[in-house]
């Protein structure tokens, strides 16, 4: 897949989820409330949508119409922006920032953006419970994404993050502390469309291999750019990682360190891919776009 196919088809994938996203808050986030209307101010914000796209991608690889998974995949972004939600509040890493524009609890208040992050993540899985699929496939989507979020997942990571802002890290402590916090939402993705095809053991297998890697590769680029980018490029404060003086990939292994490493956590993740064949052609394209991202 050249790399305009790649963007169009990345494009296109995106549009779905932005259309889909609106519908569903129109439904269980109505905007004459002020919780609605911060909720939909994060959610409808921008954003990469890379799990979203993820989701779908996954799905149409596993032999499905991808539009069987979009419900899952807007169920996902409604809880991954109740985390980001969480992590600008000052109690957490205290951000003004996000997506260019001030965070939610600079623009509503704290008390609000805290209810609002509540309200996505009780949508999510009302978004998931309503999904145009079997019961028991409902049941087990619900069950990812509540682990994949919860104390065995992303919000360990984000314990995790706190421990490590007073004590340093070890390089197997970092990789842990990433496995969980951004890792766990981008294996659920590609979990949750694999689910949504009803796909093998085998093939969700090698999905999420692939993603567990990427995960590690989309974090080792974000420490990457806090060092090299700035906050209009990023649409986000960068230099926080060093102010506080958390440990990073940057930090353990130095900037040239730190690229070899995304490299061969790249390299992984597309050999995990092998026996997919060329219908894995978008999720290499995927891979490759991370690699290389500058925002």
């Amino acid at each position: 897949m050249t790399q305009e196919a790649y963007r169009e088809r990345f494009g296109a994938r995106l549009h779905k989820t932005e259309e889909r996203l609106t519908q569903l808050c129109d439904a269980y986030l109505p905007a004459g409330e002020q919780i609605g209307a911060a909720a939909r101010y994060s959610l409808l914000g921008g954003g990469k949508r890379v799990r979203a796209v993820l989701t779908l991608a996954a799905c149409d690889l596993c032999g499905a119409d991808e539009t069987q998974a979009i419900d899952y995949a807007c169920a996902l972004e409604m809880l991954h922006c109740y985390s980001l939600i969480h992590d600008d509040l000052p109690c957490m890493d205290n951000d003004d920032f996000r997506r260019g524009r001030p965070s939610c609890h600079k623009q509503f208040g704290e008390a609000t953006a805290l209810l609002a992050a509540d309200a996505l993540v009780t949508a999510a899985f009302e978004v998931i419970a309503h999904a145009a699929l079997p019961a028991e496939n409902r049941v087990q989507a619900a069950a990812v994404l509540a682990k994949a979020g919860g104390a065995r997942g992303m919000l360990y990571g984000q314990e995790l993050d706190k421990r490590y802002e007073t004590q340093k890290a070890s390089e197997r402590q970092l990789l842990a502390l990433h496995a969980h916090k951004t890792g766990a939402l981008i294996c659920a993705a590609v979990q949750l469309g694999a689910l949504a095809a009803g796909a093998s053991a085998l093939t969700e297998h090698a999905l999420t291999t692939y993603a567990s890697e990427l995960g590690l590769v989309f974090q080792i680029v974000d420490d990457i750019l806090d060092v090299t980018s700035t906050t209009e490029e990023l649409g986000k404060p960068v230099g926080s990682d060093r102010e506080l003086e958390k440990t990073t990939f940057v930090s353990l292994y130095g900037l040239e360190g730190a690229r070899h490493l995304a490299e061969q956590h790249n390299r992984t993740a597309l050999a995990a891919l092998d026996r997919l064949g060329n219908s894995a052609d978008f999720l290499r394209g995927m891979a490759e776009e991370l690699l290389k991202r500058k925002q």
